[in-house]
């Protein structure tokens, strides 16, 4: 063999060297977790400001997110995910089969962004290959059940209020959503553009009364916009934390709307409807126009757990009834009858 043909071009190690650097950033560059996930509309770069995800939380919202920077979050612990020994599915099973059994309501799962209060509800999320995101709080468990209005209820209720302002700070709309809260249809299809509304809040009763203070709130379901007037809203609310003693965070914006807050920050507000989005409180009586079904004016997660299991099985028998003969859905709707919500009553005794 020629000994020449053995020998190196000059500068062709310099060559090597560069072909090396180039493979080792194309690897890097496809296997980064900030790529690999993303479907390609949720990866356009109007879509992302800035380079990269700061932490975590905006990983996660990044996943979530709508192309208009819309996610639907809920809040999970160890109580909504574990099976007690007497019942077959848990709290989030019953939430997330609502989405499965609901009209249009299966891709928004894409969507929804779980945030998990312990390390259980956490593995659960994940193993369930849904999108996690784990809130931790030093010093606080969050694990069991919060009977309402016990003062971990109240504690777990401002800390929930203090993560989604930082998600209005970060620039993204959300759906705040309750783990009981059941999704029955679509409710974007209810919801007024982005541009009509900064808040649509849903209501434990509604009446005709156009005065924002004579609306009972309900924090379980609402849809808000991030923008200056939202954000100085949850400043304003979450200030009133440790002035509020006895009182759960949404006796506090109900305070706050009596007198006179959404005014001052002219802030654009909806109060939704009870025939669209229903609950315990106020049952809708229009079964072909409800949306979602809110397990309110119950007082513990096992008599939640009871009543919206034979709500879902109220809604699949309609379902099931207007499947068979399309041709009589009004008919079928004027029919219709929620079962009586039992556990819910039976619990405050």
């Amino acid at each position: 063999m020629d000994h020449n043909s053995k020998q190196f071009f000059p500068g062709s190690h310099v060559m090597i060297y560069l072909l090396v650097a180039i493979a080792v950033y194309v690897f890097v560059w496809f296997s980064s977790p900030f790529l690999g996930n993303y479907n390609e509309t949720n990866s356009s770069p109007s879509n992302f400001p800035g380079i990269g995800a700061k932490d975590e939380l905006e990983l996660a919202l990044r996943k979530a997110s709508m192309p208009n920077r819309t996610v639907i979050i809920a809040v999970i612990n160890k109580a909504y995910v574990e099976r007690s020994v007497n019942e077959e599915a848990t709290m989030l099973d019953l939430f997330l089969e609502s989405f499965w059994v609901g009209e249009n309501t299966r891709p928004l799962l894409e969507h929804l962004l779980l945030v998990a209060v312990n390390q259980t509800a956490y593995e659960r999320c994940q193993f369930r290959r849904l999108l996690c995101y784990r809130l931790m709080t030093e010093g606080v468990d969050f694990a069991g059940e919060k009977v309402y209005m016990s003062q971990d209820f109240i504690n777990m209720m401002w800390r929930r209020t203090l993560f989604l302002l930082e998600i209005l700070k970060r620039g993204y709309n959300f759906i705040f959503t309750d783990i009981d809260v059941m999704w029955l249809r679509n409710p974007f299809l209810r919801l007024s553009p982005l541009e009509e509304a900064d808040l649509e809040i849903s209501v434990d009763t509604f009446n005709d009364d156009p005065r924002p203070e004579n609306k009972y709130i309900n924090t379980g379901f609402y849809y808000i916009r991030s923008n200056s007037k939202t954000i100085s809203l949850f400043h304003t609310w979450y200030s009133q934390k440790n002035n509020s003693t006895g009182k759960k965070e949404q006796d506090v914006l109900q305070d706050l709307i009596r007198g006179g807050l959404l005014q001052k920050l002219n802030l654009k507000v909806k109060f939704l409807e009870t025939r669209y989005f229903s609950g315990f409180c106020q049952d809708s009586k229009d079964i072909t126009a409800v949306t979602t079904m809110h397990a309110n004016c119950c007082r513990n997660s096992k008599a939640k757990f009871r009543d919206l299991t034979t709500a879902l099985r109220d809604w699949k028998q309609f379902k099931a009834a207007v499947f068979q003969h399309p041709e009589i859905i009004d008919r079928i709707g004027l029919d219709f009858k929620w079962t009586a919500h039992t556990e819910c009553l039976n619990s405050w005794q």
